[in-house]
């Protein structure tokens, strides 16, 4: 059975920004291949222009957020709404629901609405009091207009059990095992192999950057660190301006191209993830893909996903105490490698996008039969 589907709440494929563009970028050509049709939306100003992308349709919708902000999003997700409801879908995938879930009623009816519910947007420290009250407002109505929903993590997925007595569906992020690196890479940036620390973030409060530089200059370490990521925004110019003169700490900006960034994960001696909320993140699986030794914020989402092949850290001490300690040897090869047959076993894109492809199916099947008996039920006992 060949279906109808939409994939919204990005700002489009390829990927140029984040964690949902990457799964679109993986998902939606997948999905190509077992034979359905599929469209994703883009923003009018994505860098890529074109009509169809690896059998994928795009469709650009206008997107305002370049000159009004993240007010903008509300427009682009309504854009898309509007334009979604003049094609004929059998699966609408939306991709998170800050912006969109405002709009909930506006879906077409007869569509099965499905909310890949993120992260838990309104804890990140980054909002104000008061967009976090809107942004568990807005959870609400995801949870009202959806009609089936995905976890990307068993933390989340029991969140939403708890909270609203809801079931959604576990489906994690996936990542691809690299086979080489570029050893010329890491001294492209001023390292040497197997020498260097690494940071790779947004460059938000909530991804405890500022807990990791802390911990790393209170250290008497030689060592240099890389933070990877675009410091444009407020809180990344205060993270530059505030460590920046420490020589051992190197900004290097945004880097997009896979290789690059693969051959920096991989020949690090140390990797930080510093998440603290959301999911199954992204680019933790990434390193884990990448066979880099991670040191990881301890919470339940990170220990979900790496058990015992990781260290933790829940303060600036933690860090500064064990970078002055760390040594490393064959239980941190072993943590590695492990964690690389992790991706190979559990977060690989074909079986993510297999169990997207099931779990569409599944759902269109109880929309059909659910809608089926409401008719029967108004046509013969209610008249």
């Amino acid at each position: 059975m060949s279906l109808r589907i939409a994939i919204m709440g990005t700002r489009g494929i390829p990927n140029h920004y984040g964690g949902f563009e990457q799964l679109a970028e993986h998902l939606a050509p997948g999905l190509v291949s077992m034979g359905h049709e599929v469209t994703v939306y883009s923003s009018h100003n994505h860098p890529c222009q074109v009509k169809e992308w690896k059998g994928v349709k795009i469709v650009h919708c206008y997107d305002p957020e370049y000159w009004m902000g993240s007010a903008g999003q509300f427009i682009y997700d309504l854009n898309c709404i509007m334009d979604v409801r003049k094609k004929n879908f059998d699966v609408i995938l939306q991709l998170g629901y800050t912006s969109s879930s405002v709009w909930g009623s506006l879906f077409p009816p007869g569509v099965v609405v499905l909310y890949n519910m993120d992260g838990l947007e309104w804890q990140r420290a980054k909002y104000s009091k008061l967009t976090r009250r809107f942004l568990l407002f807005a959870e609400r109505l995801a949870v009202k207009y959806s009609q089936y929903r995905i976890s990307d993590s068993p933390v989340i997925q029991r969140y939403y059990q708890d909270k609203y007595g809801i079931e959604t569906e576990y489906i994690a992020y996936g990542a691809e095992v690299f086979s080489q690196a570029d050893v010329n890479v890491p001294v492209s940036y001023g390292v040497e192999p197997g020498e260097y620390l690494l940071l790779m973030a947004r460059m938000e409060e909530e991804n405890n950057i500022e807990m990791i530089l802390r911990g790393f200059t209170d250290s008497g370490t030689d060592k240099k660190i890389l933070i990877i990521g675009n410091v444009a925004n407020r809180f990344g110019r205060y993270l530059k301006e505030r460590y920046g003169s420490d020589e051992r700490i190197i900004f290097t900006g945004a880097i997009f191209e896979k290789e690059k960034v693969h051959a920096l994960k991989y020949y690090s001696r140390l990797y930080f993830h510093g998440h603290s909320t959301g999911g199954t993140n992204p680019s933790l699986l990434e390193a884990m893909a990448s066979k880099a030794l991670i040191f990881a914020h301890d919470n339940a989402f990170n220990r979900n996903v790496l058990g015992d092949d990781a260290y933790y850290f829940s303060s600036a001490g933690d860090i500064t105490l064990f970078i002055e300690g760390f040594d490393g040897g064959m239980k941190e090869d072993e943590m590695r490698q492990r964690n690389s047959e992790k991706i190979v076993a559990y977060f690989n894109w074909p079986s993510i996008i297999t169990q997207y492809e099931r779990f569409m199916m599944q759902c269109l099947f109880l929309f059909k039969n659910k809608n089926e008996r409401n008719i029967l039920y108004r046509r013969y006992f209610r008249g």
